[in-house]
């Protein structure tokens, strides 16, 4: 004779799913509400400026060498010191946001780096504009560790492959802009007005995100104690799937910041001699990360992020292999298929930390974009050295080494068991 056992309070009788579909609604925001709308084109707002802000040095570099008489490696510390700063501002304002919300360390962290952009086209020295550089990359590192937390917190679950897609979209427009902005204006006015309207465009975007966010309703403030952080570090990294995800991160953002560090010294050069400004131009293949972060955003929340990621990065290897050949269009085709791919793998990642972890999602976002960043930061200066001992054949060298650990890694993640708190698109 069995007993009949009551259910647990956390379990939910079989007539209830309307009823559970109606107290999610009122949790998290769902897709087609105005505060959707409002949260998305907010983020977006932030991620163009934070790209903009932090990837508008890129078409510069060559000039740069020539002004102040420094190599490849050297002028790509402008990029390199920023990109720095910001991994390890991820790991001081993550924890920060668990404690004082989300939205304010947001707009504060905007707002400097504006600020600090349209100070660095000031600096009388070289040494100035490192600092300067330097600070951008703090500062910015407070919307870069929250944004993804604040999407993962406050978004119905369902929807979060689409909003995260579109907050990278906004990162993929702000890298476009920023580089295409500065690079056909450094044909015309001096590298120093351009700094000024990129941190003038970066103000306005910085004061629609203020306006427009939706304050957090889902946010817990959670203790500053270090023993409590170290807890949540230590959670994170005892976890079978996010240490590879950081990993990933690590690689992919490296190999990404690479080709893009260096193609303009490529094209510059023989046998294209081309102009700069037209160099600027080719910045539209960021058009295509627009495109894939979104929508391998959204098809990963319905074919799942284990068969989605690692065809992104297979993606990334062709566009690759095509840069290798010298006619121009085989170059162009190969930028655009690989910012289609890394796009795609990076919206993958990042909205999968935000299911894996089950608490202290701070610090986990904290802890992916900490490696994203340092792997732009260190690969994109080693690549320096790549380049003037072998070339573009060097940093294909290099590139495709750090792709097939990433491939590597996006299969090892497709073999891991599901969490029991996940879902099955995990």
């Amino acid at each position: 004779m069995k007993t009949a056992v009551a259910p647990l309070a956390h379990e939910v009788p079989p007539a209830a799913p309307d009823a559970i579909a109606a107290e999610l609604a009122e949790i998290y925001i769902e897709k087609g509400t105005p505060a959707f709308m409002r949260t998305v084109l907010a983020l977006f707002c932030g991620g163009f400026a934070t790209f903009a802000l932090l990837y508008c040095v890129q078409p510069m570099m060559p000039l740069l060498s020539d002004e102040y008489s420094i190599n490849a490696a050297q002028s790509s510390l402008i990029l390199s010191i920023a990109t720095g700063m910001l991994a390890i501002g991820l790991l001081i304002t993550g924890p920060i946001s668990d404690r004082i919300g989300r939205k304010p360390v947001m707009v504060a962290a905007l707002f400097a780096a504006a600020l600090c952009t349209m100070a660095s086209a000031m600096m009388p020295s070289w040494h100035g504009v490192l600092l300067m550089r330097a600070l951008i990359g703090l500062s910015l590192s407070g919307l870069a560790a929250v944004a993804m937390t604040y999407l993962s917190e406050e978004i119905h679950p369902q929807h979060i492959g689409l909003a995260m897609g579109l907050y990278i979209g906004g990162n993929a427009i702000g890298g476009m802009s920023g580089r295409l902005i500065t690079g056909v204006l450094i044909d015309f006015v001096s590298w120093h007005t351009a700094m000024l309207v990129i941190g003038g465009l970066a103000l306005i975007a910085a004061a629609v995100f203020w306006k427009i966010l939706p304050e957090s309703r889902n946010f817990r403030a959670r203790s500053l104690h270090p023993r409590s952080l170290l807890d949540g570090f230590t959670m994170h990294f005892r976890d079978a799937g996010l240490p590879l995800l950081f990993l990933e991160a690590f690689v992919l953002m490296g190999a990404f910041v690479t080709l893009f560090n260096y193609i303009g010294y490529r094209l510059l050069a023989a046998p294209y001699h081309m102009e700069q400004a037209f160099v600027g131009l080719l910045s539209v293949v960021y058009l295509s990360g627009i495109y894939s972060s979104a929508k391998i955003g959204s098809l990963a929340d319905r074919l799942g992020r284990r068969k989605v990621l690692w065809s992104t990065i297979a993606l990334m290897i062709v566009g690759l292999a095509l840069t290798m050949f010298t006619p121009l269009p085989l170059v162009i085709i190969g930028m655009l298929i690989f910012t289609f791919g890394f796009f795609g793998a990076h919206s993958v990642a990042s909205s999968w930390i935000g299911r894996r972890a089950t608490r202290a999602k701070g610090q986990a976002s904290s802890l992916y974009l900490f490696s994203y960043y340092a792997g732009g930061s260190i690969a994109g200066t080693v690549g320096g050295v790549f380049w003037h001992l072998g070339g573009w054949n060097g940093i294909g060298l290099f590139i495709g080494t750090l792709l097939v650990i990433a491939l590597l890694v996006a299969l090892k993640l497709a073999k891991l068991p599901l969490l029991p708190q996940n879902t099955s698109t995990t």
